[in-house]
């Protein structure tokens, strides 16, 4: 594995500012992105075999799935904030190397309790996306930013829907394992075409690791944008694992007795829903961006509605789908495009404060979605989503209130 050593140069290494970003480049960031966020939802589709293969409960299943979203969150607080401080191809690379061994040491676990521990590696070492959007954004010209950053998260969307897909086949199968080897392999070829293929880089701002990690708080204090937008990405991201997490155990009930490879199928669902919401992107070059983010909410929540009034029949469950994937991405795209618009020295950081919100909501909505589930069924995953958009609404409605109150003032001030 190679080492990580920071360089002492403050100039990052990008085009210039009235340049265009290769097309080519932004597929290849794009496709990279997909094939490495798949690692932490392979698992959702196969959480019933899981189950059943350990003979253990919901429960203790749920909680594997749970520390995965959890280590992300830690690998994004520890480890992405390296991106401004470190040379990034190589960062790169070496995350690539070690999620590969957390995959391995997966599918080779002997008992539930390995399997947690095993679980939590892959999350901790799965950044790779995350170190991937802010360099495409600091490749991109400002006019573009957007339009690349929303090809790219699409790809990266994309991702996280067909994952399910694939390991509800695979799983179905040749049982659940197989997807851990498969997606081990997978890594080390993709760490092998991004070492050849990624332009060298470095960073702007001269940090050590421990200024790295204490200026968030600073960015977290001044910035109050970040701070708004991470309740919303968390609670969103929330509502989004609660269904995930305990679809499995859904479509294994009456009416509908599915296994493995029918709940992968309802990634392919999403992607119509994620393939929309790249328009997300375009339109966060041309309007307010916080009119998306209000939009995505709503229809996030509505998804929610449509899976607690129709959820026993599959076309209620199809439509809630296409509408949860189309909130969800949305809301992400264009809160991530707001993030890269703040401050181009702290993309890293600001994304590390974000996408760590984003994770720890996820982690908690993973939790409850399947509390909700051995509580009362499919209604408490349903009153779980619901409770978790309306915060995201109350402070939504909040923010929008006091902006308009501060508009007046600062509009009489500029001119006097």
């Amino acid at each position: 594995m190679q080492s990580i050593q920071p360089t002492t140069q403050t100039e990052h290494v990008q085009q210039p500012a009235h340049s265009s970003i290769d097309r080519k480049m932004v597929w290849l960031l794009a496709i990279a992105t997909a094939f490495a966020v798949g690692n932490l939802y392979y698992g959702q589709p196969l959480l019933a075999d899981i189950a059943q293969s350990f003979a253990v409960s919901v429960n203790s299943v749920g909680i594997a799935a749970t520390v995965t979203q959890l280590g992300y969150a830690i690998g994004l607080l520890l480890i992405v904030p390296l991106g401004d401080a470190f040379e990034r191809r190589r960062l790169i690379v070496t995350m690539l190397l070690a999620v590969t061994v957390a995959l391995i040491a997966t599918a080779l676990a002997p008992s539930i309790s390995w399997l947690t521990l095993a679980c939590f590696a892959i999350g901790v070492t799965t950044v790779v996306p995350q170190l991937i959007v802010p360099l495409a954004a600091s490749l991109a010209a400002p006019r573009e930013r957007g339009r690349v950053v929303g090809t790219v998260m699409s790809g990266l969307l994309i991702g996280v829907l067909l994952a399910r897909t694939v390991s509800g086949f695979i799983g179905a199968q040749f049982g659940w394992r197989a997807m851990y080897w498969i997606a081990a392999g997978m890594m080390l070829l993709l760490a092998l075409a991004l070492r050849m293929t990624l332009p060298p880089s470095r960073p702007r701002a001269r940090l050590s690791y421990a200024q790295s990690l204490r200026s968030l708080g600073e960015l977290l204090r001044t910035e109050p944008s970040i701070r708004e937008m991470s309740i919303f990405g968390g609670m969103v991201f929330g509502a989004f694992s609660a269904f995930w997490s305990t679809l499995a155990f859904f479509l294994s009930t009456p009416p509908y007795h599915y296994g493995s490879e029918v709940v992968g199928l309802f990634g392919l669902v999403g992607v119509v829903g994620a393939l929309a919401a790249s328009l997300a992107g375009r339109l966060s070059d041309r309007i307010d961006a916080r009119y998306i983010t209000g939009g995505s909410i709503a229809t996030t929540l509505l998804a929610f509605v449509t899976f607690w009034l129709f959820g026993q029949w599959l076309w209620g469950l199809i439509i809630g789908v296409i509408l949860l994937d189309l909130g969800t991405q949305s809301n992400q795209i264009s809160n991530q495009a707001r993030v890269y618009s703040l401050n181009p020295e702290a993309r890293n950081r600001l994304n590390t404060i974000y996408m760590v919100s984003y994770f720890v909501g996820g982690s908690l909505g993973t939790a409850l979605g399947t509390y909700g589930w051995s509580v009362a069924r499919w209604t408490g995953v349903c009153i779980v989503g619901v409770a978790m958009l309306m915060v995201a609404i109350i402070v939504y409605l909040w923010n929008w209130h006091r902006t308009r109150r501060e508009a007046p003032v600062s509009d009489a001030l500029d001119r006097a």
